[in-house]
């Protein structure tokens, strides 16, 4: 059985360790080959020249987006719904509780009939980076809960340089024109970028408006500024110059060592600012899909991903790659990475608050659409039109592309 992937240095190391082990663990005699297939859209490239034919590999890393193609394209993929709800091979209900609902639901594809074209075996989420020591020069104890407090204090220091700083200048946030922070603003006033009922994309939903809106306003007075280069966020904020920055989790490690060369503040990470009771957490990660094969080499696919997300692996894949488990229950043998760990604790007990963007065929062209919208609301176009707009293309970027299921 083939895995193609994109893992390298020592999450390759581990992933191999781990296929070894069960190869040599399982009763069945299926043996896992690992392959390392360069990046994402490498991986893409090569998938789409063997698709149902017997040269495609019984597993592919794929984010949700590539996997939906796969399928608008030829049918190509294994819904993992049957192999998880079996009797006999799959997933007792205990263990689908343990699952984070937020992850195990973006597998689930809304314009193939729900079917279930992946299985994570990690994820990450944006999180809101914060310097503690400068919140509390600012008179502050604790990082903003609400947008209120989060325009507060960012506008405060954007006018109070941080006393340790390194660098000249003061910046209350710096935003990323991605779609990922399109939809993490949005989750966290409480709408979505996809109305899963309706089937289609909702940009210009009330609770998408009123975040653009309040970004927009942050803008026109001077609060917050964009990111001028690739990690140019993380450089300002290690060095003392940057209150708030909102990122991946696989960047812990980075801010870590960044902070502890540079500036040497107090900092921690935090839930996007939220309009509701509980925040609404943006998760994102590839996921492992299965391609068609024969009935016994899909079964030998699902049992190989039922043993990777078993606990004592999923211990073992996160220490190696400081990504998230896709269990809660791994908790409990995360002690001591816990302990050396603290920013990444913090994150890990926001993981039941995971939302997702949708794994529609198409969302990486609908992407660029949206960071083409953000960037006009940033230098002043409105809202509501804009995202309108944004909403009307990308559902005729949707239609266009389902179709094709039809013919």
């Amino acid at each position: 059985m083939i895995f193609w992937h994109q893992y390298t240095g020592d999450r390759k190391k581990v992933l191999i360790e781990i296929a070894e082990e069960f190869n040599r663990t399982n009763d069945l005699g299926i043996t896992v080959k690992s392959e390392y297939q360069d990046n994402y859209n490498d991986i893409f490239n090569k998938m789409l020249t063997v698709l149902n034919t017997p040269d495609a590999p019984q597993l592919v890393m794929a984010y949700q987006s590539q996997a939906a193609n796969y399928q608008l394209l030829a049918n190509a993929l294994v819904d993992v719904n049957p192999y998880v709800d079996s009797i006999k091979w799959g997933l007792s209900q205990a263990n689908k509780e343990d699952f984070f609902p937020g992850f195990s639901n973006q597998d689930l594809f809304p314009n193939f009939s729900n079917a279930r074209l992946g299985f994570p075996l990690d994820r990450s989420m944006e999180v809101l980076y914060y310097n503690l020591d400068w919140l509390k020069e600012l008179g502050y104890e604790a990082p903003p809960k609400t947008p209120d407090e989060f325009e507060e204090m960012a506008c405060k220091a954007a006018k109070t340089p941080f006393s340790k700083a390194t660098a000249e200048g003061s910046i209350g946030y710096e935003l990323s024109v991605n779609a990922s922070r399109f939809a993490s603003w949005t989750f966290a006033f409480g709408g979505d970028v996809f109305d899963y009922e309706k089937g289609e994309y909702s940009f210009n939903n009330d609770a998408a408006v009123s975040a653009w809106m309040f970004i927009q306003d942050l803008f026109k007075n001077k609060c917050v500024t964009l990111v001028e280069k690739e990690y140019g966020d993380q450089t300002d904020f290690s060095a003392g110059k940057l209150l708030f920055s909102v990122g991946s989790s696989t960047s812990l490690p980075f801010y870590k060592k960044a902070v502890d060369e540079d500036a040497k503040f107090i900092w921690s990470v935090a839930p996007i600012p939220y309009t509701g009771e509980y925040p609404a957490m943006n998760i994102y990660g590839a996921s492992v899909s299965m391609p068609k094969s024969t009935p016994e080499g899909q079964l030998a696919a699902w049992l190989f991903l039922k043993y990777y997300t078993s606990p004592k692996v999923q211990v073992k894949w996160v220490k190696a790659s400081n990504y998230f488990p896709v269990r809660a229950g791994v908790e409990e043998g995360l002690a001591d990475y816990f302990a050396e760990n603290d920013a990444y604790k913090t994150a890990f007990g926001m993981l039941k608050f995971s939302k997702s963007e949708p794994p529609t065929p198409g969302y990486d062209f609908v992407r660029e659409m949206v960071k083409e919208a953000m960037a006009a609301i940033i230098d002043g176009a409105e809202v509501k039109p804009t995202l309108d707009k944004l909403s009307t293309t990308a559902n005729a970027n949707l239609a266009e592309l389902l179709k094709q299921m039809k013919k």
